[in-house]
Parts: structure tokens; C-alpha cells; sequence
């Protein structure tokens, strides 16, 4: 343990500068979520815990942890960090598995996401999982690209995927093991694996997927609900048709923060997944706008530093936690639309749900660490292809 460096052993003047702009959305996202939050939900946290701030403390709390490990791992060398790669792999994978444990597991409507945690009442480790297996992948890729030709194969990085995928299907978390496991398909696409090796994932997530769908009745049901609106009514739909109510009535420039009252009444639990419907009707169309445009900004960020980065596998990392926050804001923003069936999957930034918050904010924290990485002679790469 003494020949480990914690900090990269290159001085600091022989990297670029972290992406500044990067930082600054970070920090924007960060910031405009927390007032969401607290607008939103201080009736709620009023009536049930007495107490208008209880979600905007519990999510600062959060936070909190969440900007120390960005603080990390923004100045991290990654090449350190892969070497704790198989500590992160073993924990994520362990903290899943306690969620089955009597006493420490925790069951809400027959899933076990979330364990007990002091002082943060549950920790949900998928987020945790979806964070290793990022990591897991680039550092497969990257070290793929290395071998010879006749070496090569997918067959370790797939069957990652699948242990990954399936300790977040048997917390019954149907919608973030599904998640997880198309964020994988994309690291595999633009790492160079052959179009040919996407056929057993279909073989086997199509029908696997439409199994889990039909063995629980619920899942079923946000389906009909979502292809038979008119016909099912209130019955499966009230949080979207809320949440319809609460982004019309934002209009053009909306009702300013705190003063409608659709969002109050209208949409349950509107903190949690549903959060983005109280942003557009205090905000309007314009505020929703302008949430877009900041995420298209942040999505340009983050995918030029893929491309300038002088590290391989922070480039392949770096695309799939970008992926990840972007794909994932706006599958929400589709979900409360009513574009997409309900699926459970958190806003980052936005939603309460401290796991979220603190791994959106370390893979934040990747990103910009990468961000300052020179490209030279000796680190350039390419898409390699898989065999």
C-alpha cells in the first residue's frame, strides 16, 4: 500500500484544465433541482412529518456525500481508480445482495430495493450498481483493445452485463435493471462490437423482459392503463393525468414557484418521479425550455470530452455516465408527459431519493476528471472491434 498514490503522479500543470462549463451545469442542474424539490414538496413534508424542508434536508444530506466523493474523483488519477475497480464491483454487488437480509433489507409493495441505512433511513443499491457497471465495461473495452487480434472477445463483458442486470431484476426493480442493461448495449455499440453479437442480447432480453412484465400484475396493468387511456380512465393513469393537469395549467410563462395548486393535490407524491411536473407549472413552457436547453448543453459537454480525452477508458466511462444522466432525464420527462408508460425511474438532480443524487453527482465528478486529461501521440485511440 505504500506505492499507492492516491493523486495522478503527472504534476498539475501538465493537464488541461477541468471543463469549467461542465462544472458550472453541474452545479446549475444541482441547484435548480433542489428548489424544485422544496417547492414541491413542503406541503407534503407540512403535513406528514411536520416539517416544509424534510425532503430539501434529507436531499441535502445526500448531497453532501455525493460532493465529496465528486470532490474525489474530479482529481482522482483514473488509472488509480481502476485498481479499486474490483472493490467497487464486490461492494455494489454485496449491497444488492443485503437488501434480501431480514432487518436490513427493506420490502415496499413485494420489491426489496433498499437497505437501512443510519442517519439516511434507505440506501437503494442499483444506483450503485448502474455507477460499477459503467466502470466495469470501460475498463473491459479498454483492455480488449489492447490484445491481439485473436484474443479478443465480448463474452466477459457480456456476461458481466447479465450478472449486473439480474441482481437489479430480482430486487424486483423491473425498470433500472432494464435501464441498466440497454445503458450497456450502448457501451458496446460504440465500443466496436460487431453488430452480429446484438442477436443473443435480443434472444434473450426480449423475452426475458416480456416474462418479468407478465408475472407481475402491476406492470401489466401501467401497460394496459398506458395503451387504453380512454377506455381505463383514472384507474391506472391518475399520477400521469395529474401531472398533464399540472403542466398545462404552467402555460407559456407559467405559475411561479410555490403558487399553483394542481401540484399540491393533484399528483402524489409529486417529490419523487413526478417532480419535473411541478418544475413546468411553476416555470411554463418556458422553464421546460430551458431545462432542455441546459441538458442539451450539458449533453455537448460531456460527449466532446469522450471525444478530447487522452485516457480510453475515461473516454468509454465518461460516454456511458453521460448516457446515463441524459438518457434517464429524459425517459422521466417522457414518463411524466404521459409519451411513456410509468416506470419508476427517478429525475437526477430533481427527484428526492438521496442514492440517486449522490451517484449522479460522482459521475459527475468522473466526467470532469476526465475532462482535463491530454490526448497525445501515446494515448490516442480508436473504436476498436470486438470478435
Amino acid at each position: 500500500m505504500s506505492s499507492f498514490n492516491f493523486f495522478a503522479e503527472k504534476p498539475s500543470s501538465s493537464y488541461r484544465k477541468s471543463d469549467s462549463v461542465l462544472i458550472i451545469l453541474t452545479f446549475l442542474l444541482w441547484g435548480i433541482g433542489l428548489v424544485t424539490l422544496y417547492f414541491c414538496s413542503m406541503n407534503y413534508g407540512l403535513k406528514f412529518f411536520g416539517n416544509p424542508f424534510y425532503f430539501v434536508q434529507r436531499q441535502l444530506m445526500s448531497s453532501f456525500v455525493g460532493l465529496v466523493l465528486m470532490l474525489i474523483l474530479a482529481v482522482m488519477d483514473v488509472e488509480k481508480l481502476r485498481k479499486l475497480l474490483p472493490v467497487i464491483v464486490f461492494v455494489s454487488l454485496i449491497l444488492c445482495l443485503m437488501t434480501f437480509i431480514p432487518g436490513i433489507g427493506v420490502e415496499r409493495n413485494g420489491a426489496r430495493r433498499w437497505i437501512k441505512i443510519p442517519y439516511f433511513s434507505t440506501f437503494q443499491p442499483s444506483e450503485a450498481v448502474k455507477f460499477a457497471m459503467v466502470l466495469f465495461l470501460a475498463n473491459l473495452f479498454d483492455k480488449q483493445e489492447k490484445l491481439p487480434e485473436e484474443e479478443k472477445s465480448v463474452l466477459p463483458a457480456f456476461l458481466g452485463l447479465i450478472v449486473f442486470t439480474v441482481v437489479i431484476f430480482a430486487q424486483q426493480d423491473f425498470s433500472t435493471g432494464l435501464f441498466v442493461f440497454v445503458i450497456g448495449l450502448m457501451l458496446f455499440f460504440i465500443t466496436g462490437a460487431k453488430l452480429s453479437w446484438f442477436i443473443p442480447f435480443a434472444g434473450l432480453g426480449i423475452p426475458s423482459a416480456a416474462l418479468m412484465i407478465l408475472l407481475k400484475p402491476y406492470r401489466v396493468n401501467r401497460l394496459v392503463g398506458f395503451f387504453a387511456q380512454d377506455s381505463y380512465g383514472q384507474s391506472f393513469n391518475w399520477q400521469v393525468n395529474g401531472a398533464k393537469r399540472a403542466i398545462t395549467d404552467g402555460g407559456f410563462w407559467g405559475q411561479g414557484i410555490g403558487s399553483g395548486l394542481t401540484k399540491l393535490n393533484g399528483v402524489p407524491e409529486i417529490q419523487s418521479d413526478y417532480v419535473f411536473a411541478g418544475w413546468a407549472e411553476a416555470m411554463g413552457l418556458l422553464g421546460v425550455g430551458l431545462y432542455i436547453g441546459i441538458l442539451a448543453v450539458f449533453t455537448y459537454r460531456v460527449y466532446k470530452i469522450c471525444m478530447t480525452t487522452g485516457n480510453r477508458f475515461a473516454s468509454i466511462a465518461t460516454f456511458g455516465f453521460g448516457a446515463a444522466i441524459v438518457s434517464q432525464s429524459l425517459l422521466n420527462i417522457a414518463v411524466v408527459g404521459g409519451v411513456l408508460p410509468s416506470t419508476g425511474i427517478p429525475l437526477p438532480f430533481f427527484s428526492s431519493g438521496g442514492s440517486s443524487i449522490i451517484f449522479t453527482l460522482a459521475m459527475c465528478g468522473f466526467m470532469i476528471n476526465a475532462s482535463k486529461i491530454e490526448q497525445t501521440d501515446e494515448t490516442e485511440f480508436y473504436a476498436g472491434e470486438l470478435v
